[in-house]
């Protein structure tokens, strides 16, 4: 028999997981497996191969102190090369000794809520949010996340009032709230943050007293003209940096997501404390943590390949928002990330059926999609979406696939005999 805690782990296993790894062991290929799975779920950047493989071949083969124990949470080396990195990006002092290196983004995010909460209490989130933030945030921590639902009239686009709003309830409702954690530029939007509503955020953050989690991932996945604004920027964060804690790591801008490598950065003493003491529990390796020294070791290399990385992701974004428009499905439109926000709510059921046989149509349409069409996006239930109806659908991979996925699952829906011009949408 198992424990409780283990079996609460388990039950949150994110549908994500699963819908990955069986559309990956059953993949499209045109002439080889024509029925096979496209799987447009998963957030993955396989723009970028040539480059970043190219670079890691460059690099020295390991040596006797790869092998070696290093510093549980980060070797100093790729601290500060890191730190560096981020000074920039955030334009924010990023100081090597206030940075933990821990397994992936995800390690970061159960490090810095299981640091800051005791179960049961509360971590405010925009949502739409990224889905597994449910079991990054809470599945250790035992947080309780409380969405502050966005509108999606206004394009889901983030608001202090909706925050402040989900803080004001939180406490009503006899809740402890700790903290308000943010996906910037946001999962699954795909918008980047104008430096007004985020200085609106801190203001809030700061007078509910709460500490802000800022994750930071797609920091360098922005193709659109607005540029990305860190939490951390001074311009908008004069004086509650050491209540806001960033999270980041190589998964997407790097696009090495199997390499398990993500950072927190906070400037609280007893919170880096506590933070590098759980990364015992989730080190990366010595040898992995020297591939990182070395690829960062090139700033002007670092520098190339990140702007062409957002060239690429721009020109995928594009392609993938045209197909959409040509097949009449409508979408919000993105400024950063891997994803397009698709609105399929016209081929739900009718405003008269029952608000909650909206998102019950959704998964439908979800399940459908996956077993008939064979394409993986993913429900908006799973992002905590507002309203049924959405679906994100990621588009950094091969542009024929992309092509692909979008024309199956415009003849999915448009076979249904639903009327999109009419509306249909609970």
């Amino acid at each position: 028999m198992i424990s409780r805690q283990s079996a609460r782990l388990v039950a949150d296993t994110p549908a994500i997981a699963d819908a990955h790894f069986r559309a990956e062991a059953e993949p499209y290929h045109p002439r080889l497996r024509p029925g096979g799975y496209l799987n447009l779920g998963t957030a993955e950047n396989r723009l970028l191969w040539d480059l970043v493989g190219a670079r890691l071949a460059e690099l020295p083969p390991p040596t006797e102190q790869t092998a070696r124990y290093a510093p549980l949470h980060g070797a100093p080396a790729l601290r500060e090369r890191i730190a560096a990195l981020l000074t920039k990006t955030c334009r924010a002092p990023i100081d090597a000794d206030e940075l933990v290196v821990i397994s992936g983004a995800t390690g970061a995010l159960d490090a810095i809520a299981t640091v800051l909460c005791d179960p049961g209490e509360v971590i405010v989130v925009p949502a739409p949010y990224y889905g597994a933030f449910d079991t990054d945030l809470g599945g250790r921590s035992g947080a309780t996340l409380v969405p502050a639902l966005l509108s999606a009239d206004d394009g889901f686009r983030l608001t202090a009032k909706a925050v402040d709003r989900a803080l004001t309830e939180a406490r009503r409702a006899g809740s402890v709230v700790r903290a308000v954690a943010l996906s910037s530029p946001s999962n699954p939007i795909g918008e980047v943050h104008p430096p007004g509503v985020l200085a609106d955020l801190l203001h809030v953050v700061r007078e509910h007293d709460v500490d802000l989690v800022t994750d930071e991932i797609y920091a360098h996945a922005v193709f659109g003209d607005r540029p990305f604004t860190s939490a951390l920027d001074p311009a908008v964060n004069p004086d509650w940096a050491e209540r806001t804690h960033l999270v980041w790591g190589f998964a997407k801008d790097f696009a090495l997501p199997g390499l398990k490598t993500g950072v927190l950065h906070t400037r609280r003493p007893d919170v880096l404390a506590a933070a590098r003491a759980l990364a015992y529990f989730a080190p990366v390796s010595t040898a992995t943590q020297d591939v990182f020294t070395g690829l960062l070791d090139d700033p002007a290399w670092v520098a190339g390949f990140l702007a062409e990385g957002r060239r690429r992701l721009g020109a995928s974004y594009r392609h993938a928002a045209d197909l959409l428009r040509r097949h009449d499905l409508p979408h919000a439109p993105a400024e950063a990330g891997f994803s397009v926000w698709l609105d399929l709510g016209a081929w739900l059921p009718g405003p008269e059926q029952p608000a909650a046989d909206g998102f019950a149509a959704e998964e439908r349409l979800w399940r459908d999609l996956f077993e008939t069409a064979h394409v993986s996006i993913l429900p908006g239930a799973a992002f905590h979406s507002p309203r049924p109806g959405w679906f994100r659908l990621c588009h950094t991979l091969d542009a024929a696939l992309v092509a692909e996925a979008i024309r199956r699952i415009a003849a999915h829906v448009h076979d249904t005999g639903l009327d999109h011009e009419k509306g249909n949408r609970p």
